[in-house]
C-alpha cells in the first residue's frame, strides 16, 4: 500500500449527500474490469462519457478541466453509503484521488479506505462548506496527515481527528495484514512458547 503523508492539489467539490457505492462504481464493472482500470468507470451514471477524455460531461465536477486528476474530493454527508464494495475505493483511487473530505461516511466504505491507502477526513459541515467554496477555483488545497490538518488556499488551517493506529498505518503504508507482519518476531516467539506448553494443539496428522 502506498504510504500517505500529505497531498496537495485541486480539491473537487461534490457536495451531494448520500452518494452510495453503486453510484461510485456499478456492480457489473467489478465482475469484468481489472482493478487498475476501474477509475475510468467511476461515477459513470453521472458522466456523459464514463471513459473520460475530452468528452466528459462538463456539468460533472470531476470532468471539468480544472478538476481532472484532482487528488482530493470534498464530498457531501454520508459519502460511500450503501453496499460493502471495496471496489468503490479502488475506483476513486483509479481516478487519482488520495483523500476524501466529508461531513460523514458510510461505515464500511470508511473502513475500506484505510485498507487501501485512501484517507477519509471527517470535518464539520461549516468547515466543509468553507473549503468547498475556496476550492471552486481549482486553487490547491493540502491534506496533511502528519500534521493532522487541512490547509485551505487562503491559508486557513482546519485540524482533523483520526485514530492513532490507523494514522500510523497510513503513514507507513500498511494494511491490517502488513501491520500484523511487523510483529512477526513476537508472533513466532508466542508460537514457540505455546508449542512447548501445549504440544497436542500443534500436532499434525
Amino acid at each position: 500500500m502506498q504510504p500517505f503523508t500529505a497531498v496537495t492539489g485541486p480539491a473537487a467539490p461534490f457536495l451531494e449527500p448520500n452518494v452510495n457505492t453503486d453510484v461510485v462504481i456499478r456492480i457489473e464493472r467489478l465482475t469484468g474490469v481489472p482493478r487498475d482500470d476501474l477509475g475510468r468507470y467511476a461515477f459513470e451514471a453521472l458522466r456523459r462519457n464514463p471513459e473520460g477524455g475530452q468528452g466528459g460531461d462538463p456539468a460533472f465536477v470531476l470532468d471539468t478541466p480544472r478538476f481532472r486528476g484532482a487528488p482530493i474530493l470534498i464530498a457531501g454527508r454520508n459519502f460511500g453509503c450503501g453496499s460493502s464494495r471495496e471496489g468503490a475505493v479502488w475506483a476513486l483511487m483509479g481516478l487519482g484521488l488520495r483523500a476524501v473530505v466529508a461531513e460523514s461516511f458510510g461505515d464500511i466504505f470508511f473502513n475500506n479506505c484505510f485498507q487501501n491507502g485512501l484517507l477519509p477526513v471527517v470535518l464539520p459541515k461549516e468547515a466543509i462548506d468553507r473549503l468547498a467554496a475556496e476550492a471552486t477555483s481549482g486553487a490547491p488545497l493540502t491534506v496533511d496527515l502528519v500534521a493532522r490538518e487541512v490547509r485551505a488556499p487562503s491559508g486557513a488551517v482546519v485540524p482533523f481527528a483520526i485514530d492513532p493506529q490507523r494514522r500510523q498505518a497510513l503513514l507507513e503504508g500498511l494494511d491490517e495484514i502488513g501491520a500484523t507482519l511487523t510483529r512477526e518476531a513476537e508472533i513466532a516467539q508466542w508460537q514457540a512458547r505455546d508449542r512447548a506448553a501445549r504440544p497436542w494443539i500443534w500436532a499434525t496428522a
